[in-house]
């Protein structure tokens, strides 16, 4: 491409709508992974006895085992979340933009 077409996408509004509604949503769901991940890992390394505890009296499995089964679980979801909005919304700006420099 050449210069002239990137100074025509830069200055398209849908340009601009994209890039802050990606960036926002980029923010967004990377804070909530590394919330819940460096959480876990304050709580092994400062609190692991509350980590340590059985779920039941007759059980063995202790309350990390689910709750970093289910750190890994909201990544799975944020991906998807994260995928519905690339392959929609996020989709439909960048072929605006398309058609648009094209003209």
């Amino acid at each position: 491409m050449s210069q002239p077409i990137y100074a025509r996408v830069r200055q398209n509004p849908n340009y601009q709508i994209l890039v802050k509604r990606r960036g926002r949503l980029a923010a967004i769901l990377s804070a909530v992974v590394l919330v819940s991940y460096y959480s876990f890992m304050m709580v092994v390394a400062f609190a692991p006895s509350l980590l340590s505890r059985p779920l039941g009296d007759e059980l063995t499995l202790s309350v990390g085992i689910p709750v970093g089964a289910a750190i890994i679980v909201i990544s799975w979801f944020l991906t998807g979340v994260y995928s519905y909005f690339a392959n929609g919304p996020f989709e439909d700006l960048t072929k605006a933009l398309i058609r648009e420099a094209a003209k």
